[in-house]
């Protein structure tokens, strides 16, 4: 089964995201931090990561870069409730979704 770590703040966001990916069959591991996160991602080895820019601790990009050195063929897919999408084009990212009850864009 594949491995989604799902880095976010939110807990709205988390509960809807574990619902849906569940649901279309993969494991979910869950961070509500940017520390969280990375140390999760040493432990799991995940096969993909959605990770909030915005976060109290450590900010998204930070987590990103340090994400990328560790392993750069995981893939990334950035998350924010704000629509940056003309300043992902500088950042290594594979993908990014603004967050919203919709999930499609990313199935």
């Amino acid at each position: 089964m594949k491995k989604i770590l799902v880095v976010d703040d939110d807990q709205n966001i988390q509960k809807l995201y574990k619902l849906e990916l569940e649901e279309e069959g993969y494991e979910v591991y869950q961070a509500y931090s940017g520390t969280e996160g990375l140390q999760l991602f040493d432990e799991i080895k995940p096969d993909l990561v959605t990770l909030d820019i915005l976060m109290p601790d450590i900010d998204g990009i930070q987590v990103l870069r340090m994400m990328k050195e560790k392993n750069p063929n995981v893939p990334i897919i950035m998350s924010t409730a704000y629509d940056y999408r003309d300043d992902f084009a500088v950042w290594a990212s594979e993908a990014y979704i603004v967050k919203s009850s919709d999930l499609e864009e990313l199935k």
